[in-house]
């Protein structure tokens, strides 16, 4: 996964050229606002350090400083936005602290506050912008009368030098900010995963089963009365609801198979996945390498992924052969479906792959695919193992 440190390719500055463009007047822009916008920050930093210092031996300075850097948050966050609409600079916003009932009381809220990186970062970006602001200023605004011929490189080395300080000093502070980031966005994946296949189930149920079990009823209902006056017809009716019943049993246990299938619970992956290849269009070689079953949560995630390539390959691959390899490595189970068909998938917005790409993602998994033109496909899954309870 990229790390809110790696910088996209659409958020670098774009290349200098000689002439004005809506880039330089954007930047020129935030060159000269720096001063007004710093004066006001400066101000605030050294009144709210000096004023929290002189009352911390009180029982307010404490409360009054963590108010204090929570408004030091507002102002990072402002500047941000500034950034991000003069500058092109994105920079995830920082996770906010927890408030006094969630943070377990006032006193651990308190001290959480006070100790808050992103706010004292933002202080420091407050006390170091003034000067930085002056110059900027200075030069940016005599630079439109004296330095027109270079103001384009000039404004663009002042823009670079804002864009790291931006980004040193109001980015969230550290791995794990960026770590919480991606665990809350992988819990929305998760619960619309969920979702999704509950409406699917429903879906299922409502249209297969549940139908056909209503025209079952409706079917022997009718053979009851005809039982007297035509035995034939009825018998004729009751072998057809028979039917009937055989088909809505299988359709149960498919739908079953695509919750939890009862052999992936009695006898781990090995017995699963073979039960799955037996299923495929094309012959498929099951090899399972595993010391321990792991935790059921992986072992039910590694079983779909498999289940769901498989699938692939059975519709689209037009494969002679497919392989299924899972085996232990250290702290990851790893999972490598191949085939020798087609190639040319990928994990596209919008396509199978790339749902199952955002499932493992949301396990902290991996999930890779080389598939070029002709020449086959591998996808390569990882998950994190977890022992069993």
């Amino acid at each position: 996964m990229t790390t809110s440190q790696d910088i996209p390719d659409n958020d670098r500055p774009p290349p200098v050229r000689a002439v004005f463009s809506a880039v330089t007047w954007k930047e020129i822009a935030y060159l000269v606002s720096n001063l007004p916008l710093a004066i006001v920050g400066f101000v605030y930093a050294v009144v709210m350090v000096t004023g929290t210092g002189v009352l911390s031996v009180t029982a307010v300075g404490l409360p009054l400083l963590a108010c204090g850097l929570y408004l030091s948050r507002q102002l990072g966050r402002l500047d941000r936005a500034r950034a991000r609409a003069l500058l092109g600079v994105r920079v995830d916003e920082p996770t906010p602290i927890p408030g006094p009932r969630r943070a377990g009381g006032f006193f651990p809220w308190l001290w959480t506050s006070i100790k808050d990186p992103v706010g004292w970062r933002t202080v420091l970006y407050q006390l170091v912008r003034l000067p930085w602001g002056l110059l900027t200023f200075t030069v940016a605004l005599s630079g439109l009368f004296v330095l027109w011929p270079v103001l384009p490189y000039v404004v663009r080395m002042l823009a670079n030098a804002d864009r790291a300080m931006v980004r040193g000093l109001l980015s969230p502070s550290d791995g794990l900010e960026r770590r919480i980031a991606e665990l809350e966005s992988d819990r929305g994946v998760v619960v619309d995963t969920a979702a999704a296949d509950l409406r699917r189930i429903e879906r299922d149920l409502h249209d297969g089963a549940q139908a056909r079990l209503v025209a079952l009823a409706m079917g022997l209902g009718l053979a009851k009365e005809k039982l007297l006056e035509d035995p034939e017809g009825a018998a004729a009716m009751v072998d057809e609801a028979h039917g009937e019943v055989k088909l809505a049993l299988q359709e149960l246990r498919d739908l079953a198979r695509g919750i939890h299938p009862a052999v992936l619970t009695d006898r781990g992956l090995d017995a699963a996945l073979s039960s799955v290849a037996a299923r495929c269009v094309v012959p498929v070689k099951v090899a399972v390498d595993l010391p321990a079953r792991p935790a059921e949560a992986i072992e039910g995630i590694a079983y779909f992924v498999v289940s769901e390539l498989l699938q692939n390959v059975s519709k689209h691959a037009r494969a002679l052969g497919a392989s299924v390899e899972v085996w232990r490595a250290g702290p990851r189970l790893l999972i490598r479906v191949t085939d020798d068909g087609r190639g040319g998938a990928g994990a596209s917005g919008g396509s199978g792959l790339a749902g199952l790409a955002e499932r493992l993602g949301a396990v902290d998994g991996v999930f890779v695919v080389d598939s070029p033109e002709g020449e086959g496909t591998v996808v390569t899954a990882e998950l994190p193992w977890r022992d069993r309870a």
